[in-house]
């Protein structure tokens, strides 16, 4: 089974799929409450990883390549470095509790090898979240009373786009071996 992630400091998305690319497992795990230090929400993750081992055979694991530079408007310098202390802490994590070293992927090449066209303009997560609603039927969405999709469902989609694109990546090196 390959485990795939899209970590953030918030919420982190998390997916298990077969070999088969059947989606078996998709949460959401809120690390946003307030007070939590960012080492508690490490913890909090390391609980769910627990579980997740105990589980789940997981073979492989792949992770959503943190943010690398900024973005206008959104990331500076303090939120990117902590974003990313927080992927690697979890990295580590999930190496000691699997014995796997998890393999980064960049979003934009897991959204193309599974087939997810982005165009100038368009936002991302709607966009993947579009995808995953009508090509995985295991995924539920629930709404808010104005319509948006509930908090963490965005990383649910991204974390399904990861796992997917790490079966791919891993049945493309099993051939070229």
């Amino acid at each position: 089974m390959i485990l795939g992630l899209d970590v953030s400091t918030s919420v982190t998305g998390v997916s298990i799929i077969d070999k088969n690319g059947e989606l078996i497992y998709c949460e959401a795990w809120r690390t946003d409450k307030k007070g939590l230090s960012f080492y508690k929400k490490l913890g909090l993750i390391k609980e769910k990883l627990c579980y997740v081992k105990s589980q789940f055979p997981i073979e492989k694991i792949y992770v959503e390549e943190p943010l690398g530079m900024f973005a206008s408007g959104r990331s500076s310098a303090q939120v990117i470095s902590k974003i990313q202390r927080f992927n690697g802490a979890t990295c580590w994590i999930l190496k000691e509790l699997f014995d796997l070293e998890p393999k980064y992927i960049n979003a934009s090449t897991a959204r193309k090898l599974c087939g997810i066209t982005i165009r100038r303009g368009q936002k991302a997560k709607l966009i993947v979240l579009q995808h995953v609603i009508e090509n995985e039927k295991e995924f539920n969405v629930e709404y808010t009373q104005r319509g948006n999709p509930l908090k963490g469902t965005y990383d649910r989609a991204d974390s399904i786009v990861i796992a997917k694109a790490g079966l791919l990546l891993s049945k493309n090196n099993n051939k070229n071996s």
